[in-house]
C-alpha cells in the first residue's frame, strides 16, 4: 500500500505527464490545424520558440511563486493557468492567436518542475528524494509516449480544437484532485529528517541566491544538458524523416521507443543514487556517482549517423535514458544543498538555464545544418554537453551537502 508521501509523488508525476502531453498537442495536431489556416515551417519554429522563452522565464519566476504561495496553492494555480492556456489553443483563428496561446502555455508549465522539486523537498527525506524525483520525472516519458496515439485518436473522431479542449480539461481535473490533498508535509515526513526543519523566514532574494557559486554551476550544467535534451525532443522526428526517410507510420512505430527508455532512465538514476545512499555512501558520493554514470553514456550518440537504423534507435534510446537519469539527479541537488523555503527558487533558476540552453542550441543547430555541416557534427557537439556539465558540477558545486543548517539563514 502506498504511504501518503508516495501518493503525493505519483500525483505530481501525473502533473508532469500532463505537461508533456500538453506541449506535444501542437506538434501532433499541426497537420489538421493547417487545413484551417496555413502555418509555415518558420512560423512553426517561432511557435516553439514562444513556448520555450516563456517557459524559461517562468521556470525562474514560477519558483518564486511556489515559494511565496506554498506548494499546495502554488501548484494548483500554475496547473489551472497552463490548462486554460492549453484549452485556449482550440480558440485560435490564425498564427498570431496560436502564438499567444503557446506563450501562455510556456508561462504556466514553467512552474511545474520548481513545484515538483519543492514538493519532494517538503515530503521526502534525503534518502528517498532521488527515487521520488525519479518517479516524478518518469511522468515526462508517460506524457511523451501517450500523446501521439491519444491525440491521433481524438483527431479521428473530432476536430483538432477538441484536442486542446480535452487536454485542458484533464489538467483542471488534476488541479481539483491536488487541492483536495489535506496532509501537510510535517505530518508525513520522517522524524529523522531534521536537516532543514523549521527553517522559516522571509523568501530569499535572487540576488542573494546568485552569490552562491553552486547556483551558477547548476544553472550552467542545466544549460548544457538541456541544450541536448531539447535538441533530441524537437529534432528526432525530423532526423528520422530527413535522413532515415521514415514515413509517418514508421515514425509512429519507432519514435516512442526512446521516450520509453527515458522513463526507465528517470527511475534508474534516482534509484541508483538512493541505493548508494542506503548502503552507507555519503550524499555527495551517491549523487556524483550516479550523475557521472549518466553523463558517461551520452557521447555514444556520435555514432548514430553511421549506424544501421535499428542500432540508431538503440543509440537514441541510450541517450534518452542517460538524459532523464541525469535530469532526475541534477534537479534534486538544489533540495540537497538549500533550505526548503528557497528550493523552488533555486530550482527555478536552474530550470531557466536549461530552457535557455534549449533555445540557444536549437537555433544554432538549425544554422549548422543549413550551412551544410550535417548531423554528424551536430551530434558530436550534443554528445559532449553532459560530460562538460558534469565537469562543471565537479568544479563549482563542491561537496553536495546542506549549505545552511537548521537555525541558520540562507
Amino acid at each position: 500500500m502506498l504511504t501518503p508521501r508516495w501518493r503525493i509523488a505519483w500525483l505530481v508525476a501525473a502533473a508532469i505527464a500532463i505537461s508533456y502531453f500538453d506541449r506535444q498537442t501542437l506538434s501532433v495536431a499541426v497537420a489538421a490545424i493547417q487545413r484551417d489556416f496555413p502555418i509555415s515551417n518558420t512560423q512553426f519554429s517561432n511557435l516553439q520558440a514562444a513556448f520555450l522563452i516563456a517557459y524559461a522565464v517562468m521556470y525562474a519566476g514560477g519558483g518564486r511563486i511556489i515559494d511565496a504561495l506554498g506548494t499546495r496553492r502554488g501548484f494548483f494555480a500554475i496547473m489551472i493557468a497552463w490548462s486554460l492556456a492549453c484549452a485556449s489553443h482550440g480558440l485560435a483563428t490564425g498564427f498570431a492567436t496560436l502564438a499567444v496561446s503557446r506563450f501562455l502555455l510556456g508561462l504556466g508549465e514553467g512552474g511545474g518542475f520548481p513545484a515538483a522539486t519543492k514538493a519532494v523537498a517538503e515530503w521526502f527525506p534525503p534518502v528517498e528524494r532521488a527515487t521520488a524525483m525519479g518517479v516524478i520525472n518518469a511522468g515526462t516519458a508517460v506524457g511523451a509516449v501517450v500523446a501521439p496515439p491519444a491525440i491521433a485518436a481524438i483527431l479521428s473522431v473530432a476536430g483538432w480544437r477538441w484536442v486542446f479542449f480535452l487536454s485542458g480539461a484533464v489538467g483542471v481535473v488534476w488541479a481539483v484532485a491536488w487541492i483536495r490533498v489535506r496532509l501537510e508535509p510535517e505530518q508525513i515526513r520522517l522524524e529523522a529528517d531534521t536537516t532543514y526543519a523549521n527553517d522559516g523566514g522571509a523568501p530569499v532574494r535572487w540576488t542573494m541566491l546568485l552569490k552562491f557559486g553552486q547556483v551558477w554551476g547548476l544553472v550552467g550544467a542545466k544549460f548544457l544538458s538541456d541544450a541536448a535534451w531539447y535538441f533530441y525532443l524537437f529534432w528526432l522526428p525530423k532526423y528520422l524523416y530527413d535522413v532515415r526517410h521514415f514515413d509517418v507510420k514508421a515514425v509512429g512505430s519507432y519514435a516512442w521507443i526512446p521516450y520509453a527508455a527515458s522513463g526507465i532512465g528517470s527511475f534508474s538514476g534516482g534509484a541508483l543514487s538512493s541505493a548508494l545512499l542506503a548502503r552507507g555512501r555519503s550524499l555527495d558520493a551517491s549523487r556524483k556517482i550516479a550523475l557521472g554514470a549518466s553523463a558517461a553514456v551520452m557521447p555514444l550518440i556520435v555514432f548514430v549517423t553511421r549506424a544501421p537504423v535499428e542500432l540508431a534507435i538503440v543509440l537514441f534510446s541510450i541517450a534518452f535514458f542517460g538524459q532523464q537519469s541525469w535530469s532526475t539527479l541534477v534537479m534534486i541537488v538544489p533540495a540537497d544543498l538549500f533550505p526548503r523555503r528557497v528550493v523552488a527558487s533555486v530550482a527555478g533558476l536552474v530550470g531557466f538555464g536549461g530552457a535557455m540552453g534549449g533555445v540557444v542550441f536549437n537555433l544554432a543547430a538549425g544554422r549548422l545544418l543549413d550551412a551544410g555541416f550535417g548531423y554528424g557534427v551536430v551530434f558530436a557537439i550534443v554528445g559532449s554537453f553532459h560530460v562538460l556539465a558534469f565537469l562543471l558540477i565537479l568544479a563549482t558545486v563542491g561537496r553536495i551537502e546542506p549549505l545552511v543548517r537548521e537555525g541558520a539563514s540562507a
